[in-house]
């Protein structure tokens, strides 16, 4: 990115990636939701592509992009109406890591499936009790000869039910390590949450009963602790915000449509004040969350990590506050409409409110901001 112009080979991707959007659309994933099934074709196709597998290293079968190529690739199908939650885990954090620390042996085993999209990988971070605070986690890795046994538990962790292996974050002493554990080990087991989400992926419950891993499960080092965790964040919060930002365009196109068709006392109510206004502001709030992701790419790509892990907060945060601020506005502009599911927005309320709390809370990413952007004191 140059100016905060984004690079022409970054733009024909997004339009190459819209016109597949465009293809399978709002329907297609609210079908998907509602009739209990994953959206397996617009996946495979999006990897026949080289979508899913742009910021994977050449190499390894991908397309040797940045991660800000994967996230333009998310924010245009998400403005398609098709925000794939898998892309935000399996080629963003469980991609990363493995393309920084995994051994050669390790990449040449688990990447070349996330590009050409044969394999799905997820994340298990959290925890029922340590919540937002990492350095609580309670699930524990622990040598036996040259095996790992590891014991614990993770909660709402998505997409357990489409992947074969979960990058699940335990101790190792007093630090966190990165193992790769296959969802069929034995001791691995796994139960649904049910959500009020409106989406085709699952949250999981996770129960780790002494799973044994050989010594190669392990991802890096295991002393090298939240240096390698951070390092899958930062994409994570980056593609979590194309996500959000590919939502709220979503929600304001139907929203702009909608006021140009609709005619009351004569003309389109977008001609009023009451309706353009928070329209056009959510424009601009939209363009600065885009603008503040498309930094934090930049700054991740170029290796300026602290700098990345700070805008990659303050995208996060706007862009949550955006998409929720957009759906909210697009029911409005609809009235009545607006809570009929045939207009599709309904839907997309309790997604769009996720966005405020996962993968991290917008409170959790004020106090990145406020400690160190402001340099207040530690308030946790």
């Amino acid at each position: 990115m140059t100016a905060f112009v984004e690079s022409v080979e970054r733009r024909e991707l997004r339009e190459a990636v819209a016109r597949l959007g465009q293809k399978y659309g709002e329907e297609y994933f609210y079908a998907a939701a509602r009739d209990g099934r994953k959206t397996t074709e617009l996946w495979q196709e999006a990897a026949a592509l080289g979508y899913l597998g742009v910021s994977i290293p050449e190499e390894y079968g991908g397309g040797g992009g940045e991660i800000g190529d994967l996230a333009a690739v998310l924010e245009e199908l998400a403005t398609a109406g098709c925000p794939l939650l898998l892309m935000v885990v399996s080629p963003a954090i469980v991609g990363t890591v493995i393309a920084r620390f995994g051994t050669g042996e390790q990449k040449q085993r688990w990447l070349p499936g996330l590009a050409s999209g044969t394999a799905t990988y997820v994340f298990g971070i959290t925890e029922p009790d340590a919540g937002s605070n990492t350095h609580q986690i309670a699930t524990q890795a622990r040598r036996d000869g040259d095996d790992w046994v590891l014991s614990g538990s993770k909660t709402y962790i998505s997409g357990v039910d489409e992947a074969s292996f979960v990058l699940i974050v335990a101790r190792v002493g007093k630090r966190p390590s990165l193992f790769m554990v296959p969802t069929g080990a034995p001791g691995f087991t796994y139960r649904r949450i049910d959500m009020g989400l409106v989406a085709p992926e699952d949250q999981f419950t996770l129960f780790l009963d002494d799973v044994r891993l050989p010594a190669d499960a392990l991802i890096g080092s295991e002393e090298a602790g939240f240096d390698q965790l951070f390092a899958g964040l930062n994409p994570e919060r980056i593609m979590a915000a194309s996500s959000a930002t590919g939502m709220a365009r979503w929600a304001l196109r139907k929203a702009v449509a909608y006021a140009g068709e609709r005619s009351v006392w004569g003309v389109p109510i977008g001609a009023h004040q009451a309706i353009s206004h928070p329209l056009a502001k959510l424009h601009v709030e939209i363009e600065a969350a885009r603008l503040l992701t498309q930094k934090a790419a930049a700054l991740h790509s170029a290796g300026e990590l602290k700098a990345a892990g700070e805008a990659a907060n303050m995208a996060k945060y706007a862009a949550g506050e955006a998409v929720c601020a957009a759906v909210d506005q697009a029911i409005q502009t609809h009235g009545g409409n607006g809570l009929a599911t045939e207009y599709g927005l309904v839907q997309a309320l309790a997604t769009s409110r996720l966005t405020r709390m996962a993968p991290v809370s917008r409170e959790m990413a004020l106090n990145f901001v406020a400690q160190f952007s402001l340099g207040l004191p530690r308030s946790y």
